[in-house]
């Protein structure tokens, strides 16, 4: 979900376990030379289409941490390629923690409508949970959540 955390902690994540990081919507904007914001005024499947490339371009770099933009779920070739290619994460944060949280108007997907947050719960949250190898709840500070998809991993490398 946008909001949810997953650049934060992915960023924070990959320095604790050096590794690097990639944030696809960031990513997209160095390849494009272009915001997000930009991008989106040619539709949302034009971005979409453009978002798969960078998954897929992205996820061939070995022992990475990937923040993927809350709507990369909606397209089931980006899941199977990010499941194949390692382990999926799903940041799972209250509604009411986003919005406490988030700027509204610099979302592509929320700008001017508070209620867009509602309906893309609505439409993503059974893919979250589809898709995802593990849940984190995102409720707690940082450094707890960090630690939490730590010892996630460290159950999974065993």
């Amino acid at each position: 979900m946008p909001g949810s955390g997953k650049s934060t902690i992915g960023f924070e994540l990959s320095k604790r376990l050096n590794k690097n990081f990639y944030d696809v919507d960031k990513y997209i904007e160095e390849i494009e030379k272009r915001s997000i914001n930009e991008i989106f005024k040619m539709g949302e499947e034009y971005f979409r289409e453009i978002e798969s490339k960078a998954i897929e371009e992205i996820s061939k770099k070995n022992l990475s941490v990937i923040a993927t933009g809350g709507g990369a779920i909606k397209l089931k070739r980006n899941m199977d390629i990010l499941r194949e290619n390692g382990i999926v994460i799903f940041i799972n944060r209250s509604l009411k923690n986003i919005f406490e949280d988030i700027d509204i108007e610099g979302r592509p997907l929320l700008k001017n409508d508070k209620e867009r947050l509602y309906k893309l719960y609505e439409e993503r949250y059974s893919l979250y949970k589809k898709f995802c190898d593990y849940e984190v709840i995102n409720d707690d500070n940082l450094e707890n959540v960090i630690n939490n998809i730590v010892n996630i991993l460290n159950e999974v490398i065993r």
